[in-house]
């Protein structure tokens, strides 16, 4: 029970990881609203953790250290992506700060629920520690 704790924080933490990148990312493009040519940076990483999400759904229990252990969110890879299609403006810019405003807050929502999140999984993983001797 306590190896699937953690590796649910693991797997939380890979999500604060990706919301983080796209506050970097969202930051680029506020910071960069009036620069000619810019194009706008996204992050999609929900659909990376969904895809590990459905290939894990069979857990996996070992008994021996050379068993093959599962490794819930620790492989993946989000990424900054250039969005080079198109433009809003006439000077080739495509960030729209309407838009990028939008996505901060909600990035930021979503960023809060984990971390809530991550703090209960640990109050958890605390309760077992402190409770379960006893």
């Amino acid at each position: 029970m306590i190896n699937r704790m953690f590796n649910t924080a693991d797997f939380l933490k890979t999500a604060l990881d990706g919301a983080s990148l796209r506050h970097i990312a969202i930051s680029d493009n506020i910071a960069n609203v009036n620069t000619p040519g810019y194009k706008r940076k996204t992050v999609n990483f929900e659909g990376v953790l969904k895809d590990e999400l459905d290939k894990n759904k069979l857990r996996l229990h070992t008994t021996n250290d050379k068993h093959i252990r599962e490794s819930l969110g620790t492989s993946l890879n989000s990424s900054i992506k250039e969005n080079k299609n198109f433009s809003v403006r006439r000077d080739g810019n495509s960030v729209n700060i309407d838009i990028e405003v939008a996505e901060r807050a909600k990035n930021e929502i979503y960023y809060s629920a984990i971390s809530r999140q991550i703090s209960r999984q640990f109050e958890s993983i605390n309760s077992v520690i402190n409770e379960g001797g006893r």
